[in-house]
């Protein structure tokens, strides 16, 4: 797929940049992006590199991973990232993550919901995916007000550096954003 920019209110998210590489690298070295994500740990500026030069431009062109810097757009600065990993059959998982200095002012949920929107109107998402580790209360937050529904709990469904964690599970249709879907869903009746 062609990189893509999405515009909100208040946020300008388009492909990561090389110049985003600093940005990346300062945000990722908060023991909580640490903790609660699958980077690297330590993250070194090395990651930052492969993750920009590689990984996204490679996410694109072969259609496995969608990753968005989220900019203000009144300052410019980098304020989280959201990333969209294609599973199959109309399914991919959403990830995501705020610098320290962001949080606490919805940007990620407004982020996510523009790639939800996105990904279900454009990229042939017809059911989208989220997962965190139990106890990650924030990503659970933002993944409820954008109307994720919690499916349960995966046992040993995250593994993170290393180890197997149990995690929460949840998803989001199109219909959830009052958007129609490609495919028939037909909901299990009591």
């Amino acid at each position: 797929m062609e990189p893509t920019i999405l515009t909100t209110e208040r946020l300008l998210l388009r492909p990561f940049e090389p110049a985003d590489t600093e940005g990346v690298y300062q945000a990722c070295q908060d023991p909580d992006i640490q903790r609660w994500t699958s980077i690297p740990s330590p993250y070194e500026r090395e990651h930052a590199e492969g993750f920009i030069g590689r990984i996204v431009p490679d996410g694109w062109r072969y259609d496995t991973v969608y990753a968005f810097a989220v900019l203000t757009r009144d300052s410019g600065e980098l304020a989280a990232a959201v990333s969209t990993i294609t599973r199959g059959e109309g399914a991919a998982e959403i990830g995501y993550w705020t610098a320290k200095e962001h949080r606490g002012r919805g940007y990620v949920t407004e982020a996510v919901r523009a790639v939800a929107h996105w990904a279900f109107t454009t990229a042939g998402v017809e059911r989208l995916e989220w997962r965190a580790e139990i106890g990650n209360e924030a990503s659970r937050a933002v993944a409820e007000k954008i109307g994720f529904v919690i499916e349960g709990i995966q046992r040993a469904g995250i593994t993170n550096k290393g180890v197997r964690r149990d995690g929460w599970a949840g998803a989001l249709l199109p219909s959830d954003l009052g958007l129609p879907s490609a495919s028939p869903y037909l909901p299990t009746q009591p």
